[in-house]
């Protein structure tokens, strides 16, 4: 069945329910390649976001389901690529939808460029703020550019409840710091209060 897009070349029926279809199909331009090998995850040996070079469900597209909550200020995003060819990952940039409401800024390994393999990853740090509450999540866009490849792209999605001040992590960091401090004062005390105790009725005895 010749045609202007190709052709079918065979067909073979290998049971009820199942048949191969072998296409010829022309290419005139070479096609971008997907970068094998290459895998984004939230730990250094996994992949939950990018798998061998696709991404994966749920980080395609804006999904409320896999978005993340306000209060998580930070996440850490885990790269991984064949030695041979890391050294053609380029440095990640970022799109945000809406543009107004939520700041994003990336650091890390991951963030300048340095080259990821699968003995040495790099983490990519993704730290935003919402700087305005809204009902429907925002979409962090975050390409990947690889040289002589299909660019690695991938969305995550961002809610904001509340809007979020500068200073509320190192505040929450000197609350949670004068909480323990005083848990340890009251140990303390307990504790030499009962050795005094102790110390007494042994030198009665």
């Amino acid at each position: 069945m010749p045609g202007g897009l190709g052709c079918i070349c065979n067909v073979t029926y290998e049971s009820t329910c199942r048949v191969l279809v072998e296409l010829a199909i022309p290419c005139e331009r070479p096609g971008p390649r997907v970068f094998e090998g290459f895998t984004l995850g939230f730990h250094p040996r996994s992949w939950e976001i990018v798998y061998n070079g696709m991404t994966q469900l749920g980080f395609e597209k804006s999904h409320h389901d896999f978005s993340f909550r306000t209060e998580q200020v930070h996440v850490a995003l885990y790269m991984t690529a064949i030695a041979s060819l890391s050294n053609l990952v380029r440095k990640p940039t970022i799109k945000v939808f809406p543009e107004n409401g939520l700041e994003v800024s990336l650091s890390g390994s991951g963030a300048t460029g340095k080259p990821p393999t699968t003995l040495s990853p790099t983490v990519l740090i993704v730290d935003w703020r919402c700087e305005k509450a809204s009902d429907t999540p925002y979409e962090v866009n975050i390409t990947i550019p690889v040289e002589g490849y299909e660019p690695i792209r991938f969305i995550l999605t961002k809610m904001c409840e509340y809007r979020q001040d500068q200073r509320e992590d190192g505040t929450r960091g000197w609350a949670i710091f004068g909480v323990t401090s005083c848990i340890f004062i009251v140990l303390s005390s307990l504790f030499c209060c009962g050795g005094f105790i102790y110390n007494t009725r042994v030198e009665r005895l």
